[in-house]
């Protein structure tokens, strides 16, 4: 009797994201740090992400993000281009959270340049700090909509930061 091989590829148990597309008619030009800030938080969740939109079948997603009309667009298609569903949320529960991390990001970057390195790393945990719960804002804001685990919501609530910049 012969042994079971394992499954070489494991089973996929939600969806992911493969692209993450910011329209850039939301997006003002902003500092390096920003920008910088933006590029990583795009490259790490497309590295790795939970992001399964409720009701929908696993499938490799393609996210276009953008703020129109003071709310925020998730836009969501499969990565062969068929439109999933598309999600519009005010921005009004996150817009002081938002404030709150521009405020604190503008410390952060100061300090960086002048600060001795204790006092950059009491503005940076702060800053992390209210990163977390403008994730946990998101997360409570996507509930029923998208799954997302909190590493996933962090890097899109960058992203929601980045768009701010304009909208």
């Amino acid at each position: 009797m012969s042994e079971p091989h394992p499954d070489p590829e494991p089973q996929q148990t939600g969806g992911k994201l493969v692209d993450v597309v910011l329209d850039e008619a939301s997006i003002a030009r902003s500092t390096p740090e920003v920008e910088h800030d933006r590029a990583v938080a795009i490259y790490d969740l497309i590295e790795e992400n939970t992001f399964q939109p409720v009701g929908h079948p696993p499938a490799s997603y393609v996210l276009n993000l953008s703020v129109i009309e003071k709310k925020l667009v998730f836009r969501i298609r499969t990565d062969d281009d068929k439109e999933v569903v598309t999600h519009v949320l005010s921005l009004s529960p996150l817009r002081k959270i938002v404030k709150d991390y521009d405020l604190i990001c503008e410390s952060y970057y100061e300090a960086i340049r002048h600060a001795t390195p204790s006092q950059i790393e009491a503005i940076d945990m702060g800053r992390r700090g209210v990163h977390n719960e403008g994730s946990a804002i998101l997360m409570e804001r996507l509930e029923g909509k998208i799954e997302v685990d909190m590493q996933t919501a962090r890097r899109l609530f960058t992203l929601v930061y980045a768009l701010h910049w304009k909208g």
